[in-house]
């Protein structure tokens, strides 16, 4: 009775996802010139055409998505994109890569010792392997898919956030906007070059995982380079904040009037 109750409660909790839904994301792989493979999902746009350009947007899952199994990340935000009213009046080629089980979107040392957890940004390190191919297969999509360059989109949430964070550092000149929810990034070394892109920064204000002073004080800095950056803080939401997050009634149409 007990284990029954426990899964009624987790089909509650989590989005219903049916074997439609999953198989609108193709399942693809992306190997990058050193062997390393990559599994991901992608959404092209319904009557897609190569040879108009449709915005591209990069999906980031968080930490307890990682594996080889990437149709765990359509239990969150890829839910989005795949809305009657998105398919409509957002086309657009969705990206979501697959993080590997031993590691992360963003260079970061995590103390899991400590609630919530301690984290370490240090973008001084080498970009990550995951992140690095996951730049690398939007560029790919970009050269050989239909895809407006100057509409290219990048969100994350969790561990994902702190990987847009992150990208957006890293490769300043890629993204017209972005939308990191629950995550952070290295405050000492963000600078000036992210300041022609646009932020939405989403956190949970009773976030038990990773503390809702990781976006204060990116926000903070983000403030202090003049870079245009919306917070929303949701006072009474833990961790799973990107619930909230991605059910904002102009995500998209925000995201999608933003233009390089």
């Amino acid at each position: 009775m007990r284990i029954f109750f426990i899964l009624y409660l987790v089909s509650f909790i989590l989005p219903s996802i049916n074997a439609q839904d999953v198989g609108l994301y193709a399942k693809e792989v992306y190997t990058s010139s050193t062997g390393d493979q990559l599994p991901y999902r992608i959404l092209y746009p319904e009557g897609y055409d190569k040879s108009k350009k449709y915005p591209l947007i990069l999906l980031l899952h968080g930490g307890g998505e990682r594996g080889n199994d990437n149709e765990k990340q359509l239990t969150h935000g890829a839910k989005l994109f795949l809305t009657e009213n998105s398919r409509k009046n957002f086309p657009a080629i969705v990206i979501v890569p697959q993080c590997p089980t031993d590691s992360y979107w963003a260079s970061v040392n995590l103390d899991r010792s400590t609630s919530p957890i301690t984290l370490g940004f240090d973008y001084s390190r080498p970009i990550t392997p995951p992140l690095k191919n996951a730049i690398d297969l939007v560029q790919k999509i970009s050269k050989n898919e239909g895809v407006d360059k100057k509409r290219i989109y990048i969100t994350g949430l969790s561990m994902g956030g702190m990987g847009t964070f992150e990208a957006v550092f890293r490769y300043p000149k890629l993204f017209a906007a972005a939308v990191p929810i629950c995550g952070g990034g290295d405050t000492a070394r963000y600078d000036k070059r992210v300041k022609k892109i646009p932020f939405r920064v989403f956190h949970g204000g009773a976030d038990a995982v990773v503390s809702v002073n990781e976006s204060r004080q990116m926000v903070k800095k983000l403030q202090s380079l003049k870079v245009n950056v919306v917070y929303k803080e949701y006072p009474a939401v833990n961790h799973n904040s990107w619930d909230n997050a991605f059910a904002e009634v102009d995500f998209l149409s925000w995201m999608f009037t933003q233009k390089k």
